[in-house]
């Protein structure tokens, strides 16, 4: 009767192999993300299709443009790069914004 280790040619009974899949990010390439939470370690938390990605010196709710710089199993870390361009809708309230504060000062 064996106890403990098994031999090379069995495999663990019940559950598959681990697999991991592929992941979203590349080491090198840039994402503008928002980061949404703070980990225990207080670095800015963001995710990339579902990928955790941890981003030191940011906190939550900022718009950041981030650089992957090393991808584990499960997360992935980044740093900071710039400030994120503004989408298309972000664009134009700010662009009403401008507008309304200009006839507010033309008005007076």
């Amino acid at each position: 009767m064996q106890y403990g280790r098994r031999g090379r040619g069995e495999e663990r009974r019940g559950f598959g192999p681990r697999r991991f899949p592929p992941k979203p990010v590349e080491i090198g390439k840039e994402y503008d993300v928002e980061i949404q939470e703070t980990s225990r370690r207080g670095e800015g938390i963001a995710r990339i299709k579902g990928l955790v990605c941890f981003v030191r010196g940011t906190k939550p709710g900022e718009h950041v443009r981030i650089r992957i710089t090393r991808i584990s199993r499960r997360f992935a870390e980044a740093e900071v790069v710039g400030k994120a361009e503004a989408a298309p809708a972000e664009e134009e309230a700010a662009e009403a914004a401008e507008e309304e504060e200009e006839t507010e000062e033309s008005e007076e």
